[in-house]
């Protein structure tokens, strides 16, 4: 079977925006999608990890200490690790009460010390938000 350049152009950018898109868990490159957060069982983690752009892929996510990815989470203080492996990307999470992010030149790995109060959450990558975003819950 033959394929025309065209169907394997829009075959591509098909599969492209689908391996782009995640969600709160996350969006748009990120593992942490999906429906209701609040549905989702209540996390108590011990501590929480950001990661973002590894090998400059268009991926974000906020996992738990076991590596799932955070949609509903007991509200509560957390040291929250963030992999920045990326120059061209960063990693903002906000809500109520918090706003903090890696700078898109910069790498490594930043620690924070958050407070999540009741409500919900945003974690992005600026440059990219519409590709590279997602949400959870606290309660």
């Amino acid at each position: 079977m033959r394929l025309s350049a065209t169907a394997l152009i829009v075959g591509s950018l098909a599969l492209g925006a689908t391996a782009c898109n995640g969600s709160s868990s996350g969006s748009g490159g990120s593992a942490n999608s999906g429906g209701p957060a609040a549905n989702a069982p209540l996390q108590h983690p011990k501590s929480l990890v950001g990661e973002v752009g590894k090998n400059d892929a268009f991926v974000i996510q906020l996992l738990d200490d076991t590596g799932a990815p955070v949609r509903h989470l007991a509200a509560g203080t957390y040291q929250l690790l963030v992999h920045d492996d990326s120059g061209i990307h960063d990693f903002h999470i906000q809500g109520a009460g918090v706003n903090d992010l890696t700078s898109v030149p910069g790498t490594g790995l930043k620690s924070f010390t958050e407070t999540f109060m009741p409500g919900t959450y945003t974690f992005v990558c600026d440059p990219h938000a519409s590709q590279m975003h997602g949400e959870f819950v606290v309660s």
